[in-house]
């Protein structure tokens, strides 16, 4: 049976559009898509500088070996990894490659991460500054307080953020909260939105006009307001206002604060609903305390 990268001969960027195509339409998350697509082409460009070897197990960890002698540090390579592994999978399904090739490309493992992984996140103060940053005068700057609000007191992905529906937020045991909100891979957890917070987002939605739909929209020069507001868009939010800060440092902040505060683990978990959570509820059989929750000991001033 032809292999997927024997397809390749002279132009792996064009000649593979159509298993890259497979590859990326399979992938829900724009994030993700984005990753594994410049994953894939500096795939293919190695791939056709070593002489297009057959797409095997050998050819993918020569590969790994390449981005390592390159500086790249384990969690890249990694995920480049995973990129190459999800076309060995839809190769296989699409005909282009042999189960067992692609079942021991798909088992070729990850580098080993040393350490622990910290990331970014702010101080209190700095956070403190960042959520009084936007001019709570304009229309624009209302809507960018409520976002970094949510961020920062919330815990939530960008994504999360842009795809929030007005009457998401609601009264649960005495308190505004995001139930049942569908996160990474589908988990679905409750969100607790201290006071402030949804204070912020009220003042947005008065100030715009926004009744239905989305809560979150795109605000053109002119003043002119879309619809929805893209994850980029809220990128592109946080970084306006501190250019060496995202998104996900901002979900890290929320969580360092609950726990500076003297939250729970366990609880924080249920806040920013980690993969783990499920295990850490068998072990310690922990049930969330909305009542009580984490975020609402950051100390910071939304108001």
């Amino acid at each position: 049976m032809t292999s997927a990268i024997a397809i390749v001969s002279t132009n792996p960027l064009s000649d593979y559009a159509p298993v890259r195509r497979l590859v990326l339409d399979a992938v829900s998350s724009p994030i993700t898509r984005q990753m594994y697509g410049l994953a894939l082409d500096e795939f293919f460009t190695w791939h056709q500088a070593a002489g297009s070897p057959g797409f095997s197990r050998a050819t993918v960890q020569a590969h790994r070996a390449s981005l390592e002698s390159s500086g790249y540090s384990p969690s890249t390579i990694n995920q480049r990894l995973s990129a190459i592994r999800k076309l060995a999978s839809e190769a296989a399904a699409n005909g282009l490659l042999d189960y067992a090739q692609a079942a021991a490309i798909k088992d070729v493992p990850n580098v080993k991460q040393h350490g622990v992984r910290t990331g970014n996140w702010l101080t209190k103060a700095d956070a403190q500054k960042l959520l009084n940053a936007p001019d709570a005068t304009t229309v624009r700057g209302m809507r960018d307080r409520a976002i970094l609000g949510l961020l920062v007191g919330c815990g939530l992905r960008r994504s999360e953020c842009a795809n929030l529906k007005v009457g998401d937020i609601q009264q649960r045991e005495g308190r505004w909260c995001i139930p049942d909100l569908i996160g990474k891979h589908g988990r679905i957890r409750t969100v607790p939105v201290p006071a402030g917070v949804k204070e912020r987002v009220d003042q947005w939605m008065a100030a715009a006009g926004v009744e239905s739909g989305f809560i979150f929209r795109a605000i053109d020069k002119h003043g002119h307001m879309a619809e929805s507001l893209s994850d980029d868009a809220i990128m592109e939010v946080v970084v306006n206002y501190n250019a060496d800060v995202r998104p996900h440092d901002l979900r890290r902040t929320c969580a360092k604060l609950c726990r500076k505060a003297g939250g729970e683990i366990e609880q924080i978990q249920f806040l920013l609903g980690h993969s783990s959570i499920q295990t850490t509820e068998r072990y310690l059989g922990t049930q969330q305390d909305l009542e009580s929750a984490p975020n609402d000991k950051l100390g910071l001033k939304f108001l």
